[in-house]
């Protein structure tokens, strides 16, 4: 199988490559992390860049990719940690308006998020749902032509940045059913909408979002009363792609952070490289990320193809993998390190929480071994959810 990437997509890989290390080196990124968590001239540049368009159809601003340009940005920006929510607005957000919106809703939202205009974030996950797509206890009662919204979003990355919200809210069915769940578009400056904001422990930034009798036109449904779920699980399966190609990214500039490491700190007289038995752990290393670049790659395909049950198992296997590379070679690198590797002031940890936070992300390895396997035995998306 030919993993060839075309010349566009080799020649934004070098342009993210050559903007993150002018923006993100280690200092100006934990600078950066510490203080606002966002940098508004970062996301215009990136705008510049084509980023944000590539992703999105021509017809409203984009340049017509798919998740293989995804993963091929995903991987630069994770190499730089990147702090950017460019999942939440472009491949969640963005990829739900795609789905569900009107010509009008894609005119209008795509458009300027395409232009970097405009900044989404992606409001699904509850305080309780605990992964479950189908879990949602936030309300949106019909009120005249328009909603009436109640309700509690956890944990939404990237919302202290956005002027818009994509969410989840059930008009309909019982609070873990897959029918009755639909998706709204909200400014996040509605009256009744507060948030909390909050920094995660790898530098991004998150809110809770409490919705309290918030009212929105007809013209905040995105896609049939009742009918968002098949769409909501859509986009996070290509989530979770991109979060892998992000975690590629991390893994590999981990290893050749480590390698050089290894290569040049001496211990009793000789490098750390010449022990055999770190040798051999850095091996190791190097194969659970070669694994995981061929297991995002392949989730990548997957989505381009977007059946259902393929797509959905090849989410839930990629994050399995990832989850587990990731714990490995995150700790076999700070073990390398030392205890230099457990500082603030080292890069490496920094890495490593990032990958800590990915593992979370949309279900842990646990939650999508489970769903893997119900994906297998059931044969359905729904009846694995």
């Amino acid at each position: 199988m030919d993993f060839t990437f075309t010349e566009e997509q080799t020649l934004i890989r070098d342009s993210i490559a050559k903007w993150g290390a002018g923006r993100y080196d280690f200092e100006k990124r934990r600078a950066l992390a510490r203080a606002e968590g966002f940098n508004p001239g970062y996301w215009k540049e990136l705008a510049e860049l084509g980023l944000f368009a590539a992703a999105l159809p021509e017809a409203y601003g984009g340049l017509g990719g798919g998740p293989v340009d995804v993963l091929v940005i995903m991987e630069e920006l994770g190499k730089v940690l990147a702090l950017d929510p460019f999942i939440p607005c472009v491949v969640l957000a963005g990829g739900l308006i795609a789905r569900l919106g009107t010509e009008a809703q894609k005119e209008a939202h795509l458009t300027a998020i395409a232009a970097g205009e405009r900044i989404f974030a992606f409001a699904q996950a509850e305080p309780k749902s605990r992964f479950s797509l189908t879990h949602v206890a936030t309300t949106a009662r019909a009120d005249g032509s328009g909603f009436v919204l109640d309700g509690h979003k956890a944990v939404v990355i990237g919302a202290p940045f956005a002027d818009h919200l994509v969410l989840t809210a059930r008009t309909g069915g019982g609070m873990t059913e897959a029918g009755g769940i639909s998706a709204f578009i909200v400014k996040k400056d509605a009256p009744g909408i507060t948030t909390r904001d909050f920094p995660t422990i790898d530098g991004l930034r998150a809110s809770e979002i409490t919705f309290e009798n918030v009212k929105i036109g007809a013209d905040a449904l995105l896609g049939p009363v009742g009918g968002a779920h098949s769409a909501v699980e859509a986009v996070v399966d290509h989530g979770i792609a991109a979060l892998a190609a992000e975690a590629i990214g991390i893994m590999g500039a981990m290893n050749a952070i480590t390698h050089e490491y290894a290569r040049t700190r001496k211990q009793f007289g000789q490098t750390l490289a010449s022990f055999q038995v770190l040798q051999h752990r850095l091996v190791d290393m190097f194969m659970a990320h070669e694994q995981s670049v061929s297991m995002a790659y392949m989730a990548a395909m997957r989505m381009a193809e977007d059946a259902p049950v393929a797509r959905a198992r090849a989410a839930s296997a990629t994050k399995v993998q990832i989850g587990q590379a990731g714990r490995f070679i995150g700790q076999a690198a700070i073990q390398i390190h030392g205890g230099i590797g457990m500082t603030e002031e080292y890069r490496i940890g920094h890495y490593f929480k990032r990958l800590t936070m990915i593992d979370t992300q949309f279900g842990n390895v646990d939650w999508h071994l489970r769903r893997f396997s119900a994906l297998g035995s059931q044969g359905s998306v729904r009846d694995a959810a």
